[in-house]
């Protein structure tokens, strides 16, 4: 037993007295690793800091146009020979998935909208007194027009017979009130003003002309005569909207309207305006953070490699003095 306890006893070991250097960093991978990160850091300040293209630069793009459609929308209501004691009426049909559908009677604009997902299409439009022709007609993103679909002719039923159908250029006097406006309206961002002609045309006045624009807001526009005047919107989002229009003249003759208006999707600004500043101050203020983060690294690792080899020198010139 006592063996055994001798065999477990513990005696600490005798020192040298002397001080030896240690090192416990190391700084070749580190000092690398910074390299890395300084050198990543500087691409970013310089491309983003870089100026931008001097005044008088051209930048360039565009669209290679396509083959226009080739299949033609189809018109499935009304029948052709209905009669009408009252519009607007609905017409239905299909056409090419995601193009756009334009209505026309007597070869006067009755209405655009989108051609949905599955193919078919439905819009409300007025009908002119008379005999009304109607013709359905599609169009891709580049504005090129597909054949025209079939035919069909239909009557609205509120003056007594007439000899001839009303056409374009035909001045409507008071009999009837109707409006107009271009086909459909392209290429508008968000946040910046759409400007919509609109045509007033027959009736007698005052007029109110009530503008639904298709994102949940409505604006209604006296005019005290049917002189055409503009009316305008910004949108928020990109997207298609259906902006509906619908007037009344002193009579209460009513016309309506259904236009599709297309807003692209870029947002509003561009790095040279709002969005460009703002983009700006955001790189300004991570570089305000980044460079002196990675310049106090850089200095606390120098700070310690100098006091690693200070130490060194120190227990270097403490070894020579014991030894003397």
């Amino acid at each position: 037993m006592w063996l055994m306890l001798s065999w477990l006893k513990l005696s600490h070991h005798r020192h040298s007295g002397q001080l030896r250097p240690h090192e416990h960093t190391s700084y070749i991978p580190l000092g690398l690793l910074l390299l890395l990160v300084g050198g990543v850091l500087s691409t970013y300040t310089v491309s983003a800091l870089s100026p931008p293209p001097q005044s008088g630069s051209i930048g360039l793009s565009g669209t290679v146009p396509g083959k226009p459609p080739t299949v033609a929308a189809t018109i499935k209501t009304p029948n052709d020979g209905q009669h009408f004691g009252q519009t607007p009426v609905t017409v239905t049909g299909t056409c090419p998935a995601n193009l756009l559908v334009e209505l026309y009677k007597n070869d006067i604009f009755a209405g655009s909208t989108p051609c949905d997902d599955k193919g078919n299409y439905s819009i409300d439009i007025d009908l002119l007194v008379g005999k009304n022709t109607l013709v359905a007609r599609v169009y891709d993103d580049l504005n090129q027009p597909g054949p025209d679909s079939n035919g069909v002719s239909v009557y609205y039923d509120v003056l007594p017979d007439q000899a001839a159908p009303l056409t374009s250029g035909v001045d409507f006097g008071s009999a009837q009130l109707l409006l107009n406006t271009d086909a459909v309206y392209r290429g508008v961002f968000p946040h910046h003003d759409m400007n919509m002609p609109i045509d007033v045309l027959g009736g007698s006045p005052p007029y109110a002309i009530n503008i639904q624009w298709g994102d949940s807001t409505n604006k209604v526009v006296p005019r005290g005569d049917n002189v055409g005047f503009t009316a305008s919107h910004s949108y928020a989002k990109p997207g298609t909207y259906q902006v509906t229009l619908q007037a009344t003249d002193a009579g209460g003759r009513v016309a309506f309207l259904t236009v599709a208006a297309i807003v692209n999707g870029q947002p509003a600004g561009s790095a040279a305006t709002t969005g460009g500043s703002n983009t700006s101050s955001t790189v300004l203020a991570r570089l305000l953070t980044l460079w002196p983060l990675y310049t106090s690294l850089v200095a606390v690792v120098v700070s310690f490699w100098l006091g690693e080899r200070l130490e060194k020198h120190l227990l270097k010139v403490r070894g020579l003095l014991v030894q003397q």
